[in-house]
């Protein structure tokens, strides 16, 4: 599928007329915009006509799915993968923040009242997520004339996931009514017992564990469990943080996009007036009356309102990644308290981290790249191409953004 553009700048149909197209380039009267997807801009002045064109968006927190459709046929399907690393880089700055205050200005007196946030705020890892559901529809808006847009929204009952039977005054009051504070309800769910020796240390001293990194998973009493002092020294010191599970999976990505939810839609419907709701049960419904497999970017076409429209061979893989990298040290130390830079040189032999670039017929992207020349060259799915391939061989065909984007033939991943 070629998207075109009229001389003024606004989408029009697509087409799968390739020959007209390489005619229309060849005479001048066309001139490519994008690589990926392949769009022309015409060059003389022709009609707006435009079937009546939707767009069903299945929102995340990890995956999005887009499906743009008419009655008949699929015009432009993709799968964004967003950002999930925003969390671990805001721990690890602040990290870095408080030991440099305590090393610089141990005695400064507390300041709390200094910051002021605005009227919907939400925290930069949600944000994030947000701002990119407007980016990506605004991607497609931007090469199709869509008339409608459609969005599935969802909220999820944390309490009745993790308890399907809770009611009454169990389901208001909560598991931790009572107690003052999280590492006091973990003893008492544990009942003050080390949880890998079961007392035989004979240590009365007990801590509370975090079983994956609080930077990621947090402080939730799933991700926690009663130690003694011996036991969780141990641990530590010989690498078995691993030994334990969480007693449940988490529910961040539940509850973000209940959070999410109206502020996807409330950003959407300001640029787009023609917005309108559904809901995942709506979703289910369709796919399964159509018989069709469960993945984002069939969940995004039967939100677009035309399930069994004529899809296309290819689908469009896309990846969400930083822009720069702005810490300037290593967070490890090394030996005798060395802190390593952090730097880069913008350029290495001319190509910059996640340009796409040509290597042996194979269209790829730099993951990875070293000063003498030679690149990480990887697919959008992490499948390597080539981890050492001198830049001599390479041909640049796409600068770096922050929404890498590649075809894919196939169906988008489930879940």
């Amino acid at each position: 599928m070629v998207y075109v553009l009229s001389k003024e700048g606004e989408p029009l149909m697509p087409t799968k007329r390739h020959g007209k197209v390489r005619h229309l380039l060849k005479q001048g009267k066309a001139k490519v915009i994008k690589k990926t997807p392949f769009t022309i801009q015409l060059q003389y002045e022709t009609t707006n006509y435009a079937q009546p064109v939707s767009l069903g968006i299945d929102a995340g927190t990890k995956h999005i799915g887009l499906s743009v459709t008419t009655e008949k046929e699929v015009l432009f399907e993709a799968e964004v993968s967003l950002r999930t690393d925003i969390t671990d880089l805001l721990s690890t700055r602040r990290a870095s923040r408080r030991s440099r205050r305590n090393r610089k200005t141990r005695y400064r007196k507390p300041r709390f009242n200094n910051r002021k946030r605005k009227e919907g705020w939400l925290s930069p890892s949600i944000q994030n997520k947000v701002d990119m559901h407007v980016k990506a529809i605004n991607l497609v808006t931007g090469i199709l004339p869509v008339k409608d847009v459609t969005v599935e929204v969802a909220q999820f009952d944390i309490q009745k996931i993790k308890n399907s039977d809770v009611h009454g005054k169990d389901y208001q009051q909560g598991e931790q009514l009572g107690f003052w504070n999280v590492r006091e309800y973990v003893l008492f769910r544990d009942k003050h017992t080390c949880q890998y020796c079961k007392g035989k240390s004979k240590d009365k001293i007990l801590n509370v564990h975090h079983i994956r990194s609080r930077k990621t998973h947090g402080d939730r009493p799933g991700n926690l469990i009663t130690l003694c002092k011996t036991c969780h020294n141990k641990l530590h010191a010989e690498n078995l943080e691993h030994y334990f599970s969480p007693s449940d999976k988490g529910f961040k990505s539940e509850g973000q996009i209940t959070v999410m939810r109206w502020f996807i839609y409330n950003s959407i419907k300001e640029l787009y007036p023609n917005t309108s709701l559904t809901y995942g049960y709506i979703t289910k419904n369709t796919r399964i009356k159509n018989s069709l497999e469960k993945s984002h970017i069939i969940d995004a076409r039967c939100i677009s309102g035309n399930p069994l429209a004529k899809t296309l061979p290819d689908i469009y893989r896309c990846k969400q990644v930083r822009r720069t990298n702005r810490q300037l040290y290593k967070s490890k130390t090394l030996k005798g308290g060395i802190r390593k830079l952090n730097k880069a040189p913008y350029l290495v032999k001319g190509f910059r981290l996640f340009d796409k670039v040509r290597y042996k017929k194979q269209l790829c992207f730099i993951f990875g790249r070293r000063q003498s020349g030679y690149f990480d060259l990887r697919l959008l799915d992490g499948t390597k191409i080539y981890a050492s391939a001198n830049f001599k061989k390479l041909e640049l065909t796409e600068s770096a953004n922050s929404l890498l984007m590649e075809v894919n033939k196939g169906v988008s991943s489930h879940g």
